[in-house]
């Protein structure tokens, strides 16, 4: 792929339920839901990665994690904000935002909230937020309805 030719890279969250051993990220998660967001970041986007409310950015294909219990749904704005500067971070230093012009996040507001104002301060860098807004039965159906 040339330098120049736009790239697209979806952010994939964390869910509650998990194998109950280490596994590879993108097994780790056992959810129909995260397997939904999996396939359709697999399939569409150029690059994907999770967003790990214990980890931080998690390669799917990375070391093996164990379960772990931690979410962000009840963290405070201060942590939301704390987690979303570290996911920049690790953002920056794997060089993952270096000619990307689009990041599409597949999470709830506790995952993009604080991370979306960050990644707007880039230039050339639009992002997007496929089922903002629809209750959880909604989202899940537009993820069925993209490989009817």
């Amino acid at each position: 792929m040339a330098p120049d030719s736009p790239r697209e890279i979806g952010l994939v969250s964390c869910v509650k339920s998990k194998r109950e051993e280490p596994a590879t990220p993108k097994d780790l998660y056992t959810s129909p839901y995260f397997r939904k967001m999996r396939r359709y970041a697999e399939e569409v986007h150029d690059d994907w990665w999770i967003l790990s409310a214990e980890h931080g950015l998690v390669h799917p294909d990375g070391e093996p994690m164990a379960p772990y219990e931690k979410t962000l749904k009840n963290a405070s704005k201060a942590e939301r904000e704390e987690w979303a500067d570290q996911v920049l971070a690790e953002m920056e230093h794997s060089g993952l935002l270096e000619g990307v012009t689009t990041v599409v996040i597949h999470a709830g507001k506790d995952y993009y909230g604080e991370l979306v104002p960050l990644l707007d301060e880039y230039q050339g860098i639009d992002v997007e937020l496929p089922t903002q807004g629809l209750a959880f039965g909604e989202t899940l159906a537009w993820y069925n309805e993209q490989f009817e």
